[in-house]
């Protein structure tokens, strides 16, 4: 009898280790709440299809910020894939340059261009794995900018959105993700558009640049809010498992999980501190 009771100590106690290492899979609340969109990296992504929906923005846009939360758990390690976060008429993503140049956030705008069709605005900054990290791009007058967590980097002249995405090299649709292949890319000679691996929350596209880079703690802390200025904005707070997100700015730009990327979140997390909570009331008796 004590030895079935030193062995049932025994699984407690191995449990009570073992649940936290799985609970290190999950990441902290996201700093807008609720729950967020969760991708693995390998082909799953979040679509607009073009052919319904058509471009966020109409050619001849120069004002606007594209921005989100991102939390990436890994990159790919392969030194010719890019790891997309969004991307249409403007597209953020995340490339591990090596050591020497770390993790790099890159953003770019596809330019209405009299001259040079296909010219793109571009910059990087550099951000973290494995935190959550605010970052958007936008534009207004002769600035456009690249943002992460509060700090924002100028890319020389403004930047008027181009209608024409052929010259990029991959589908005209709005996603997030991803494009569910891996597809080679026309404009970074020698590099492949790939998947990103993480957490996505707060999806905003605005026709108003929404944050002055010269004001400190500018980072939204809260949801974003939706405005009269919010052309599509998804807050991914459906139900655990969802794979249908719901625009709440009005405009019913409803986007579509492919390939299993869906909603995740607290619940988990919740699950994961009662089995502790319960496990440690039994080793009290």
């Amino acid at each position: 009898m004590k030895t079935l009771r030193n062995l049932s100590i025994f699984a407690y106690l191995f449990l009570l280790f073992l649940i936290p290492l799985s609970a290190e899979a999950i990441p902290p609340p996201s700093p807008a709440g609720g729950n967020y969109l969760a991708l693995d990296g390998v082909d799953d992504h979040a679509v607009l299809d073009f052919e319904t929906f058509g471009l966020l923005l109409p050619k001849g846009t120069d004002e606007f910020t594209f921005e989100a939360w991102i939390y990436p758990t890994t990159l790919p390690n392969e030194d010719d894939i890019i790891a997309t976060v969004l991307s249409q008429q403007v597209r953020m993503y995340a490339w591990d340059r090596g050591p020497n140049a770390g993790l790099r956030l890159m953003g770019g705008a596809h330019l209405d261009h009299p001259v040079r069709p296909g010219a793109m605005a571009f910059g990087f900054l550099k951000f973290s794995l494995k935190q959550w990290n605010h970052i958007a791009f936008q534009s207004k007058g002769t600035q456009t900018v690249l943002i992460v967590n509060g700090l924002g980097r100028a890319i020389p002249g403004g930047t008027t959105l181009a209608d024409d995405l052929s010259h990029a090299g991959h589908p005209q649709d709005f996603t997030i993700g991803g494009f569910g292949e891996k597809i080679k890319s026309v404009i970074h000679g020698g590099h492949f558009w790939g998947h990103f691996a993480g957490y996505i929350d707060e999806v905003r596209i605005s026709k108003v640049a929404r944050y002055n880079i010269a004001k400190r703690r500018f980072t939204p802390l809260t949801k974003f809010k939706n405005d009269a200025k919010t052309v599509a904005l998804w807050h991914f707070d459906e139900p655990m498992g969802t794979r249908a997100f719901s625009d709440t700015s009005g405009n019913a730009y409803q986007l579509v999980g492919k390939n299993g990327a869906e909603t995740g979140g607290e619940f988990a997390a919740v699950e994961a501190v009662g089995k502790l909570a319960m496990i440690w009331g039994r080793l009290k008796r």
